[in-house]
């Protein structure tokens, strides 16, 4: 958010803050989640750039076209073993995988 708009709300008797601080979140799960979204958007991008539509992809992995789309939104029902089974299945190596998480992981510290 813009300084002007931030001190804007403010002088309104507004309080700013993040996600984080809204949903008290600790720094940890903040890194889970940042982390969980990572994946899922690098799945999303993978699949796209091979062409595939969630239900060629989910019979890749067999599973449902309903739970792609789940990955792919980073619902909390989603394991985190299966966002990187499914993103191995896509192609990305296990440093791959390990550099999607560090950059995102980055960020939350």
């Amino acid at each position: 958010m813009k300084k002007a708009k931030k001190d804007r709300l403010e002088a309104a008797g507004w309080r700013v803050g993040s996600t984080a601080d809204f949903l008290n979140l600790s720094p940890d799960e903040v890194a889970f989640i940042e982390m969980k979204l990572a994946l899922a958007k690098n799945i999303r991008t993978r699949r796209l750039r091979q062409r595939l539509s969630q239900d060629q992809f989910a019979k890749l992995i067999e599973s449902s076209q309903s739970r792609v789309a789940k990955m792919e939104a980073a619902d909390a029902s989603v394991s985190l073993d299966l966002l990187i089974r499914a993103l191995l299945v896509l192609g990305a190596s296990r440093k791959e995988v390990a550099r999607i998480i560090a950059l995102e992981s980055k960020h939350a510290a």
